[in-house]
């Protein structure tokens, strides 16, 4: 009986004793932090407890919060400096929690909320932002009493970053506890100062990222972790997860886990080259070169290099095309039979890009994300050729068209193949051709898939053509080499010409967002 009775107490005890922390918690595989909680799809309080446990539910990889301290040293979870009109610093907890959030809970503490966030929680890391403290001199401490409360609940290991606008914080922090992770959020200091400082990574608002894309590459070359805040729209989401940050924080968890779900990186493809025109002027010319003259298949327009022509504006590249006349520098004579050297002038300008001797690739998916321009007379193209062109020449060389678009037909695209058994001139070309929707004031993705066993052709999130390799002769499938990609808009021609040209349209652009191409991590 002795004997039972001292089992049945340390039982007791240890069943008394048994805290939230003693649970594993592994961080789920996804970038996705729940900004201040996942609140907004349900109406919840930012920085709620109602919002973390929602963020769990989801199985965010991190709920970030933010955190202050009361005049009397209490740490609380919450946002603004201010809380019901009341100075969070100059005021007592007491007295601040009096006032309820909007769903009736009371004004966490920090206590409260990471207890919470270590129940019934296996994947969810939680994010701590300590706000600085208008008196300077108290930041040190509001940094040394958050790590000492997070080590007095044994939560270090659900701890997934320390994030502040403080710098003195976050290396505070860090001198506390070499292996905390902390991030920076102000954008003011370059991975190298981060990294010298012992800070683990930057949380930069989206926009300086997108000014400063060497601090991208910069980051990841210093083994930083890269983290972007706060990201809300698909535009901003898409281009994190293709950049490959580490994590998205963002007010809609829900949204970036359905952008995830479509994305490439999550069929195994890297982002290996791209061009998000986040500056202004002339094209990259790292990255893009211009064709000029008269070129192909009896198109009127001139290609130049103007910056009227092609330019980046705004977080877009714009081609644009005029009517205007031009001098055709490859001009001979009215009786050459070449019809490249027998006109004197040209009517109309236009600008075409191509990364040929700067950027190719073999397989892959190609991405751009474009509006056309509009008008009968116009035939606008993305399009790839084999990097054998100058030696075997059209169509022996390949040529792929992700997209083509006339002006006379404005509900459709086409993508097709062009190779020397199938091509144009014999009629046996492969393409196919899609509806598609608001194609002049609205933007869409026009892609390829492009492996070893065949080429698929996408419009947004429809593959309405697939090519397979044949097996057969170079002359069938000459897509196991590279090609480089070109963008331009034609004007008239073979195929753009067929119901003549409106001159009332002019002039024309197709806006490109970005272009992004992707290879399989597994052939790296």
């Amino acid at each position: 009986m002795r004997i039972f009775l001292i089992v049945y107490i340390l039982i007791s005890f240890y069943s008394c004793n048994k805290v939230p922390h003693k649970q594993s918690i592994t961080f789920a595989k996804n970038p996705v932090i729940a900004h201040r909680g996942a609140w907004k799809k349900n109406n919840l309080p930012k920085n709620s407890i109602a919002s973390l446990k929602h963020a769990i539910e989801l199985k965010c990889a991190g709920s970030e919060f933010d955190v202050r301290m009361t005049s009397d040293t209490i740490l609380i979870v919450t946002h603004d400096a201010d809380y019901h009109e009341l100075p969070i610093e100059e005021t007592t907890y007491e007295e601040l929690s009096k006032f309820k959030l909007f769903n009736g809970e009371t004004l966490p503490t920090l206590k409260q909320y990471l207890l919470a966030g270590m129940e019934n929680n296996k994947t969810t890391g939680l994010v701590v932002e300590i706000k600085p403290s208008k008196f300077k001199d108290r930041n040190v401490f509001i940094a040394e009493e958050v790590h000492k409360l997070v080590k007095k609940l044994q939560a270090e290991k659900y701890i997934l970053a320390y994030i502040s606008f403080s710098y003195d914080m976050l290396k505070k922090i860090h001198a506390l506890d070499p292996l905390a992770k902390t991030q920076y959020l102000d954008g003011s200091k370059s991975p190298k100062e981060l990294k010298a400082d012992g800070i683990s990574g930057l949380d930069y608002l989206v926009y300086k990222l997108k000014v400063k894309p060497e601090w991208i590459s910069s980051a990841k070359e210093h083994g930083l972790i890269l983290n972007a805040w706060t990201a809300n729209t698909t535009e901003d989401i898409d281009w994190l997860i293709a950049n490959d940050f580490n994590y998205i924080t963002t007010d809609e968890p829900e949204l970036a886990f359905e952008i995830l779900m479509k994305s490439p990186s999550n069929k195994d493809y890297k982002l290996v080259w791209s061009d998000e025109f986040n500056y202004q002027g002339k094209p990259d010319p790292t990255k893009w070169a211009f064709e000029y003259g008269l070129k192909r298949n009896q198109e009127k327009q001139y290609y130049v290099d103007s910056l009227k022509n092609a330019r980046v504006e705004k977080g877009f590249l714009i081609l644009e095309t005029h009517k205007e006349q031009v001098k055709n520098q490859g001009f001979v004579s009215n009786s050459e039979t070449n019809w490249r050297k027998n006109v004197e002038y040209a009517d109309y300008t236009a600008p075409s890009l191509t990364t040929k001797n700067l950027a190719q690739w073999t397989y892959g998916r190609i991405e751009i994300r474009a509006q056309l321009p509009k008008g009968i007379g116009l035939w606008p193209a993305i399009w790839m050729m084999g990097i054998n062109y100058d030696e075997v020449g059209w169509p022996e060389c390949g040529e792929i068209d992700i997209m083509e678009h006339v002006g006379f037909n404005p509900d459709s695209i086409f993508g097709t193949i062009h190779t020397t058994s199938y091509n144009h001139m014999k009629g046996t070309q492969k393409g196919k051709k899609i509806f598609i929707s608001k194609p002049y004031g609205t933007f869409h993705v026009f892609a390829i898939d492009w492996t070893p066993e065949g080429i698929d052709f996408i419009l947004d999130d429809t593959i309405y053509n697939q090519i397979e390799n044949e097996n057969k002769t170079v002359s069938e499938w000459p897509f196991d080499q590279d090609f480089y990609l070109k963008m331009n808009i034609a004007v008239g021609g073979m195929l753009g010409g067929k119901e003549g040209i409106d001159n009332a349209i002019f002039p024309q652009q197709m806006l490109v967002d970005y272009v992004r191409v992707y290879q399989k991590k597994s052939s790296e």
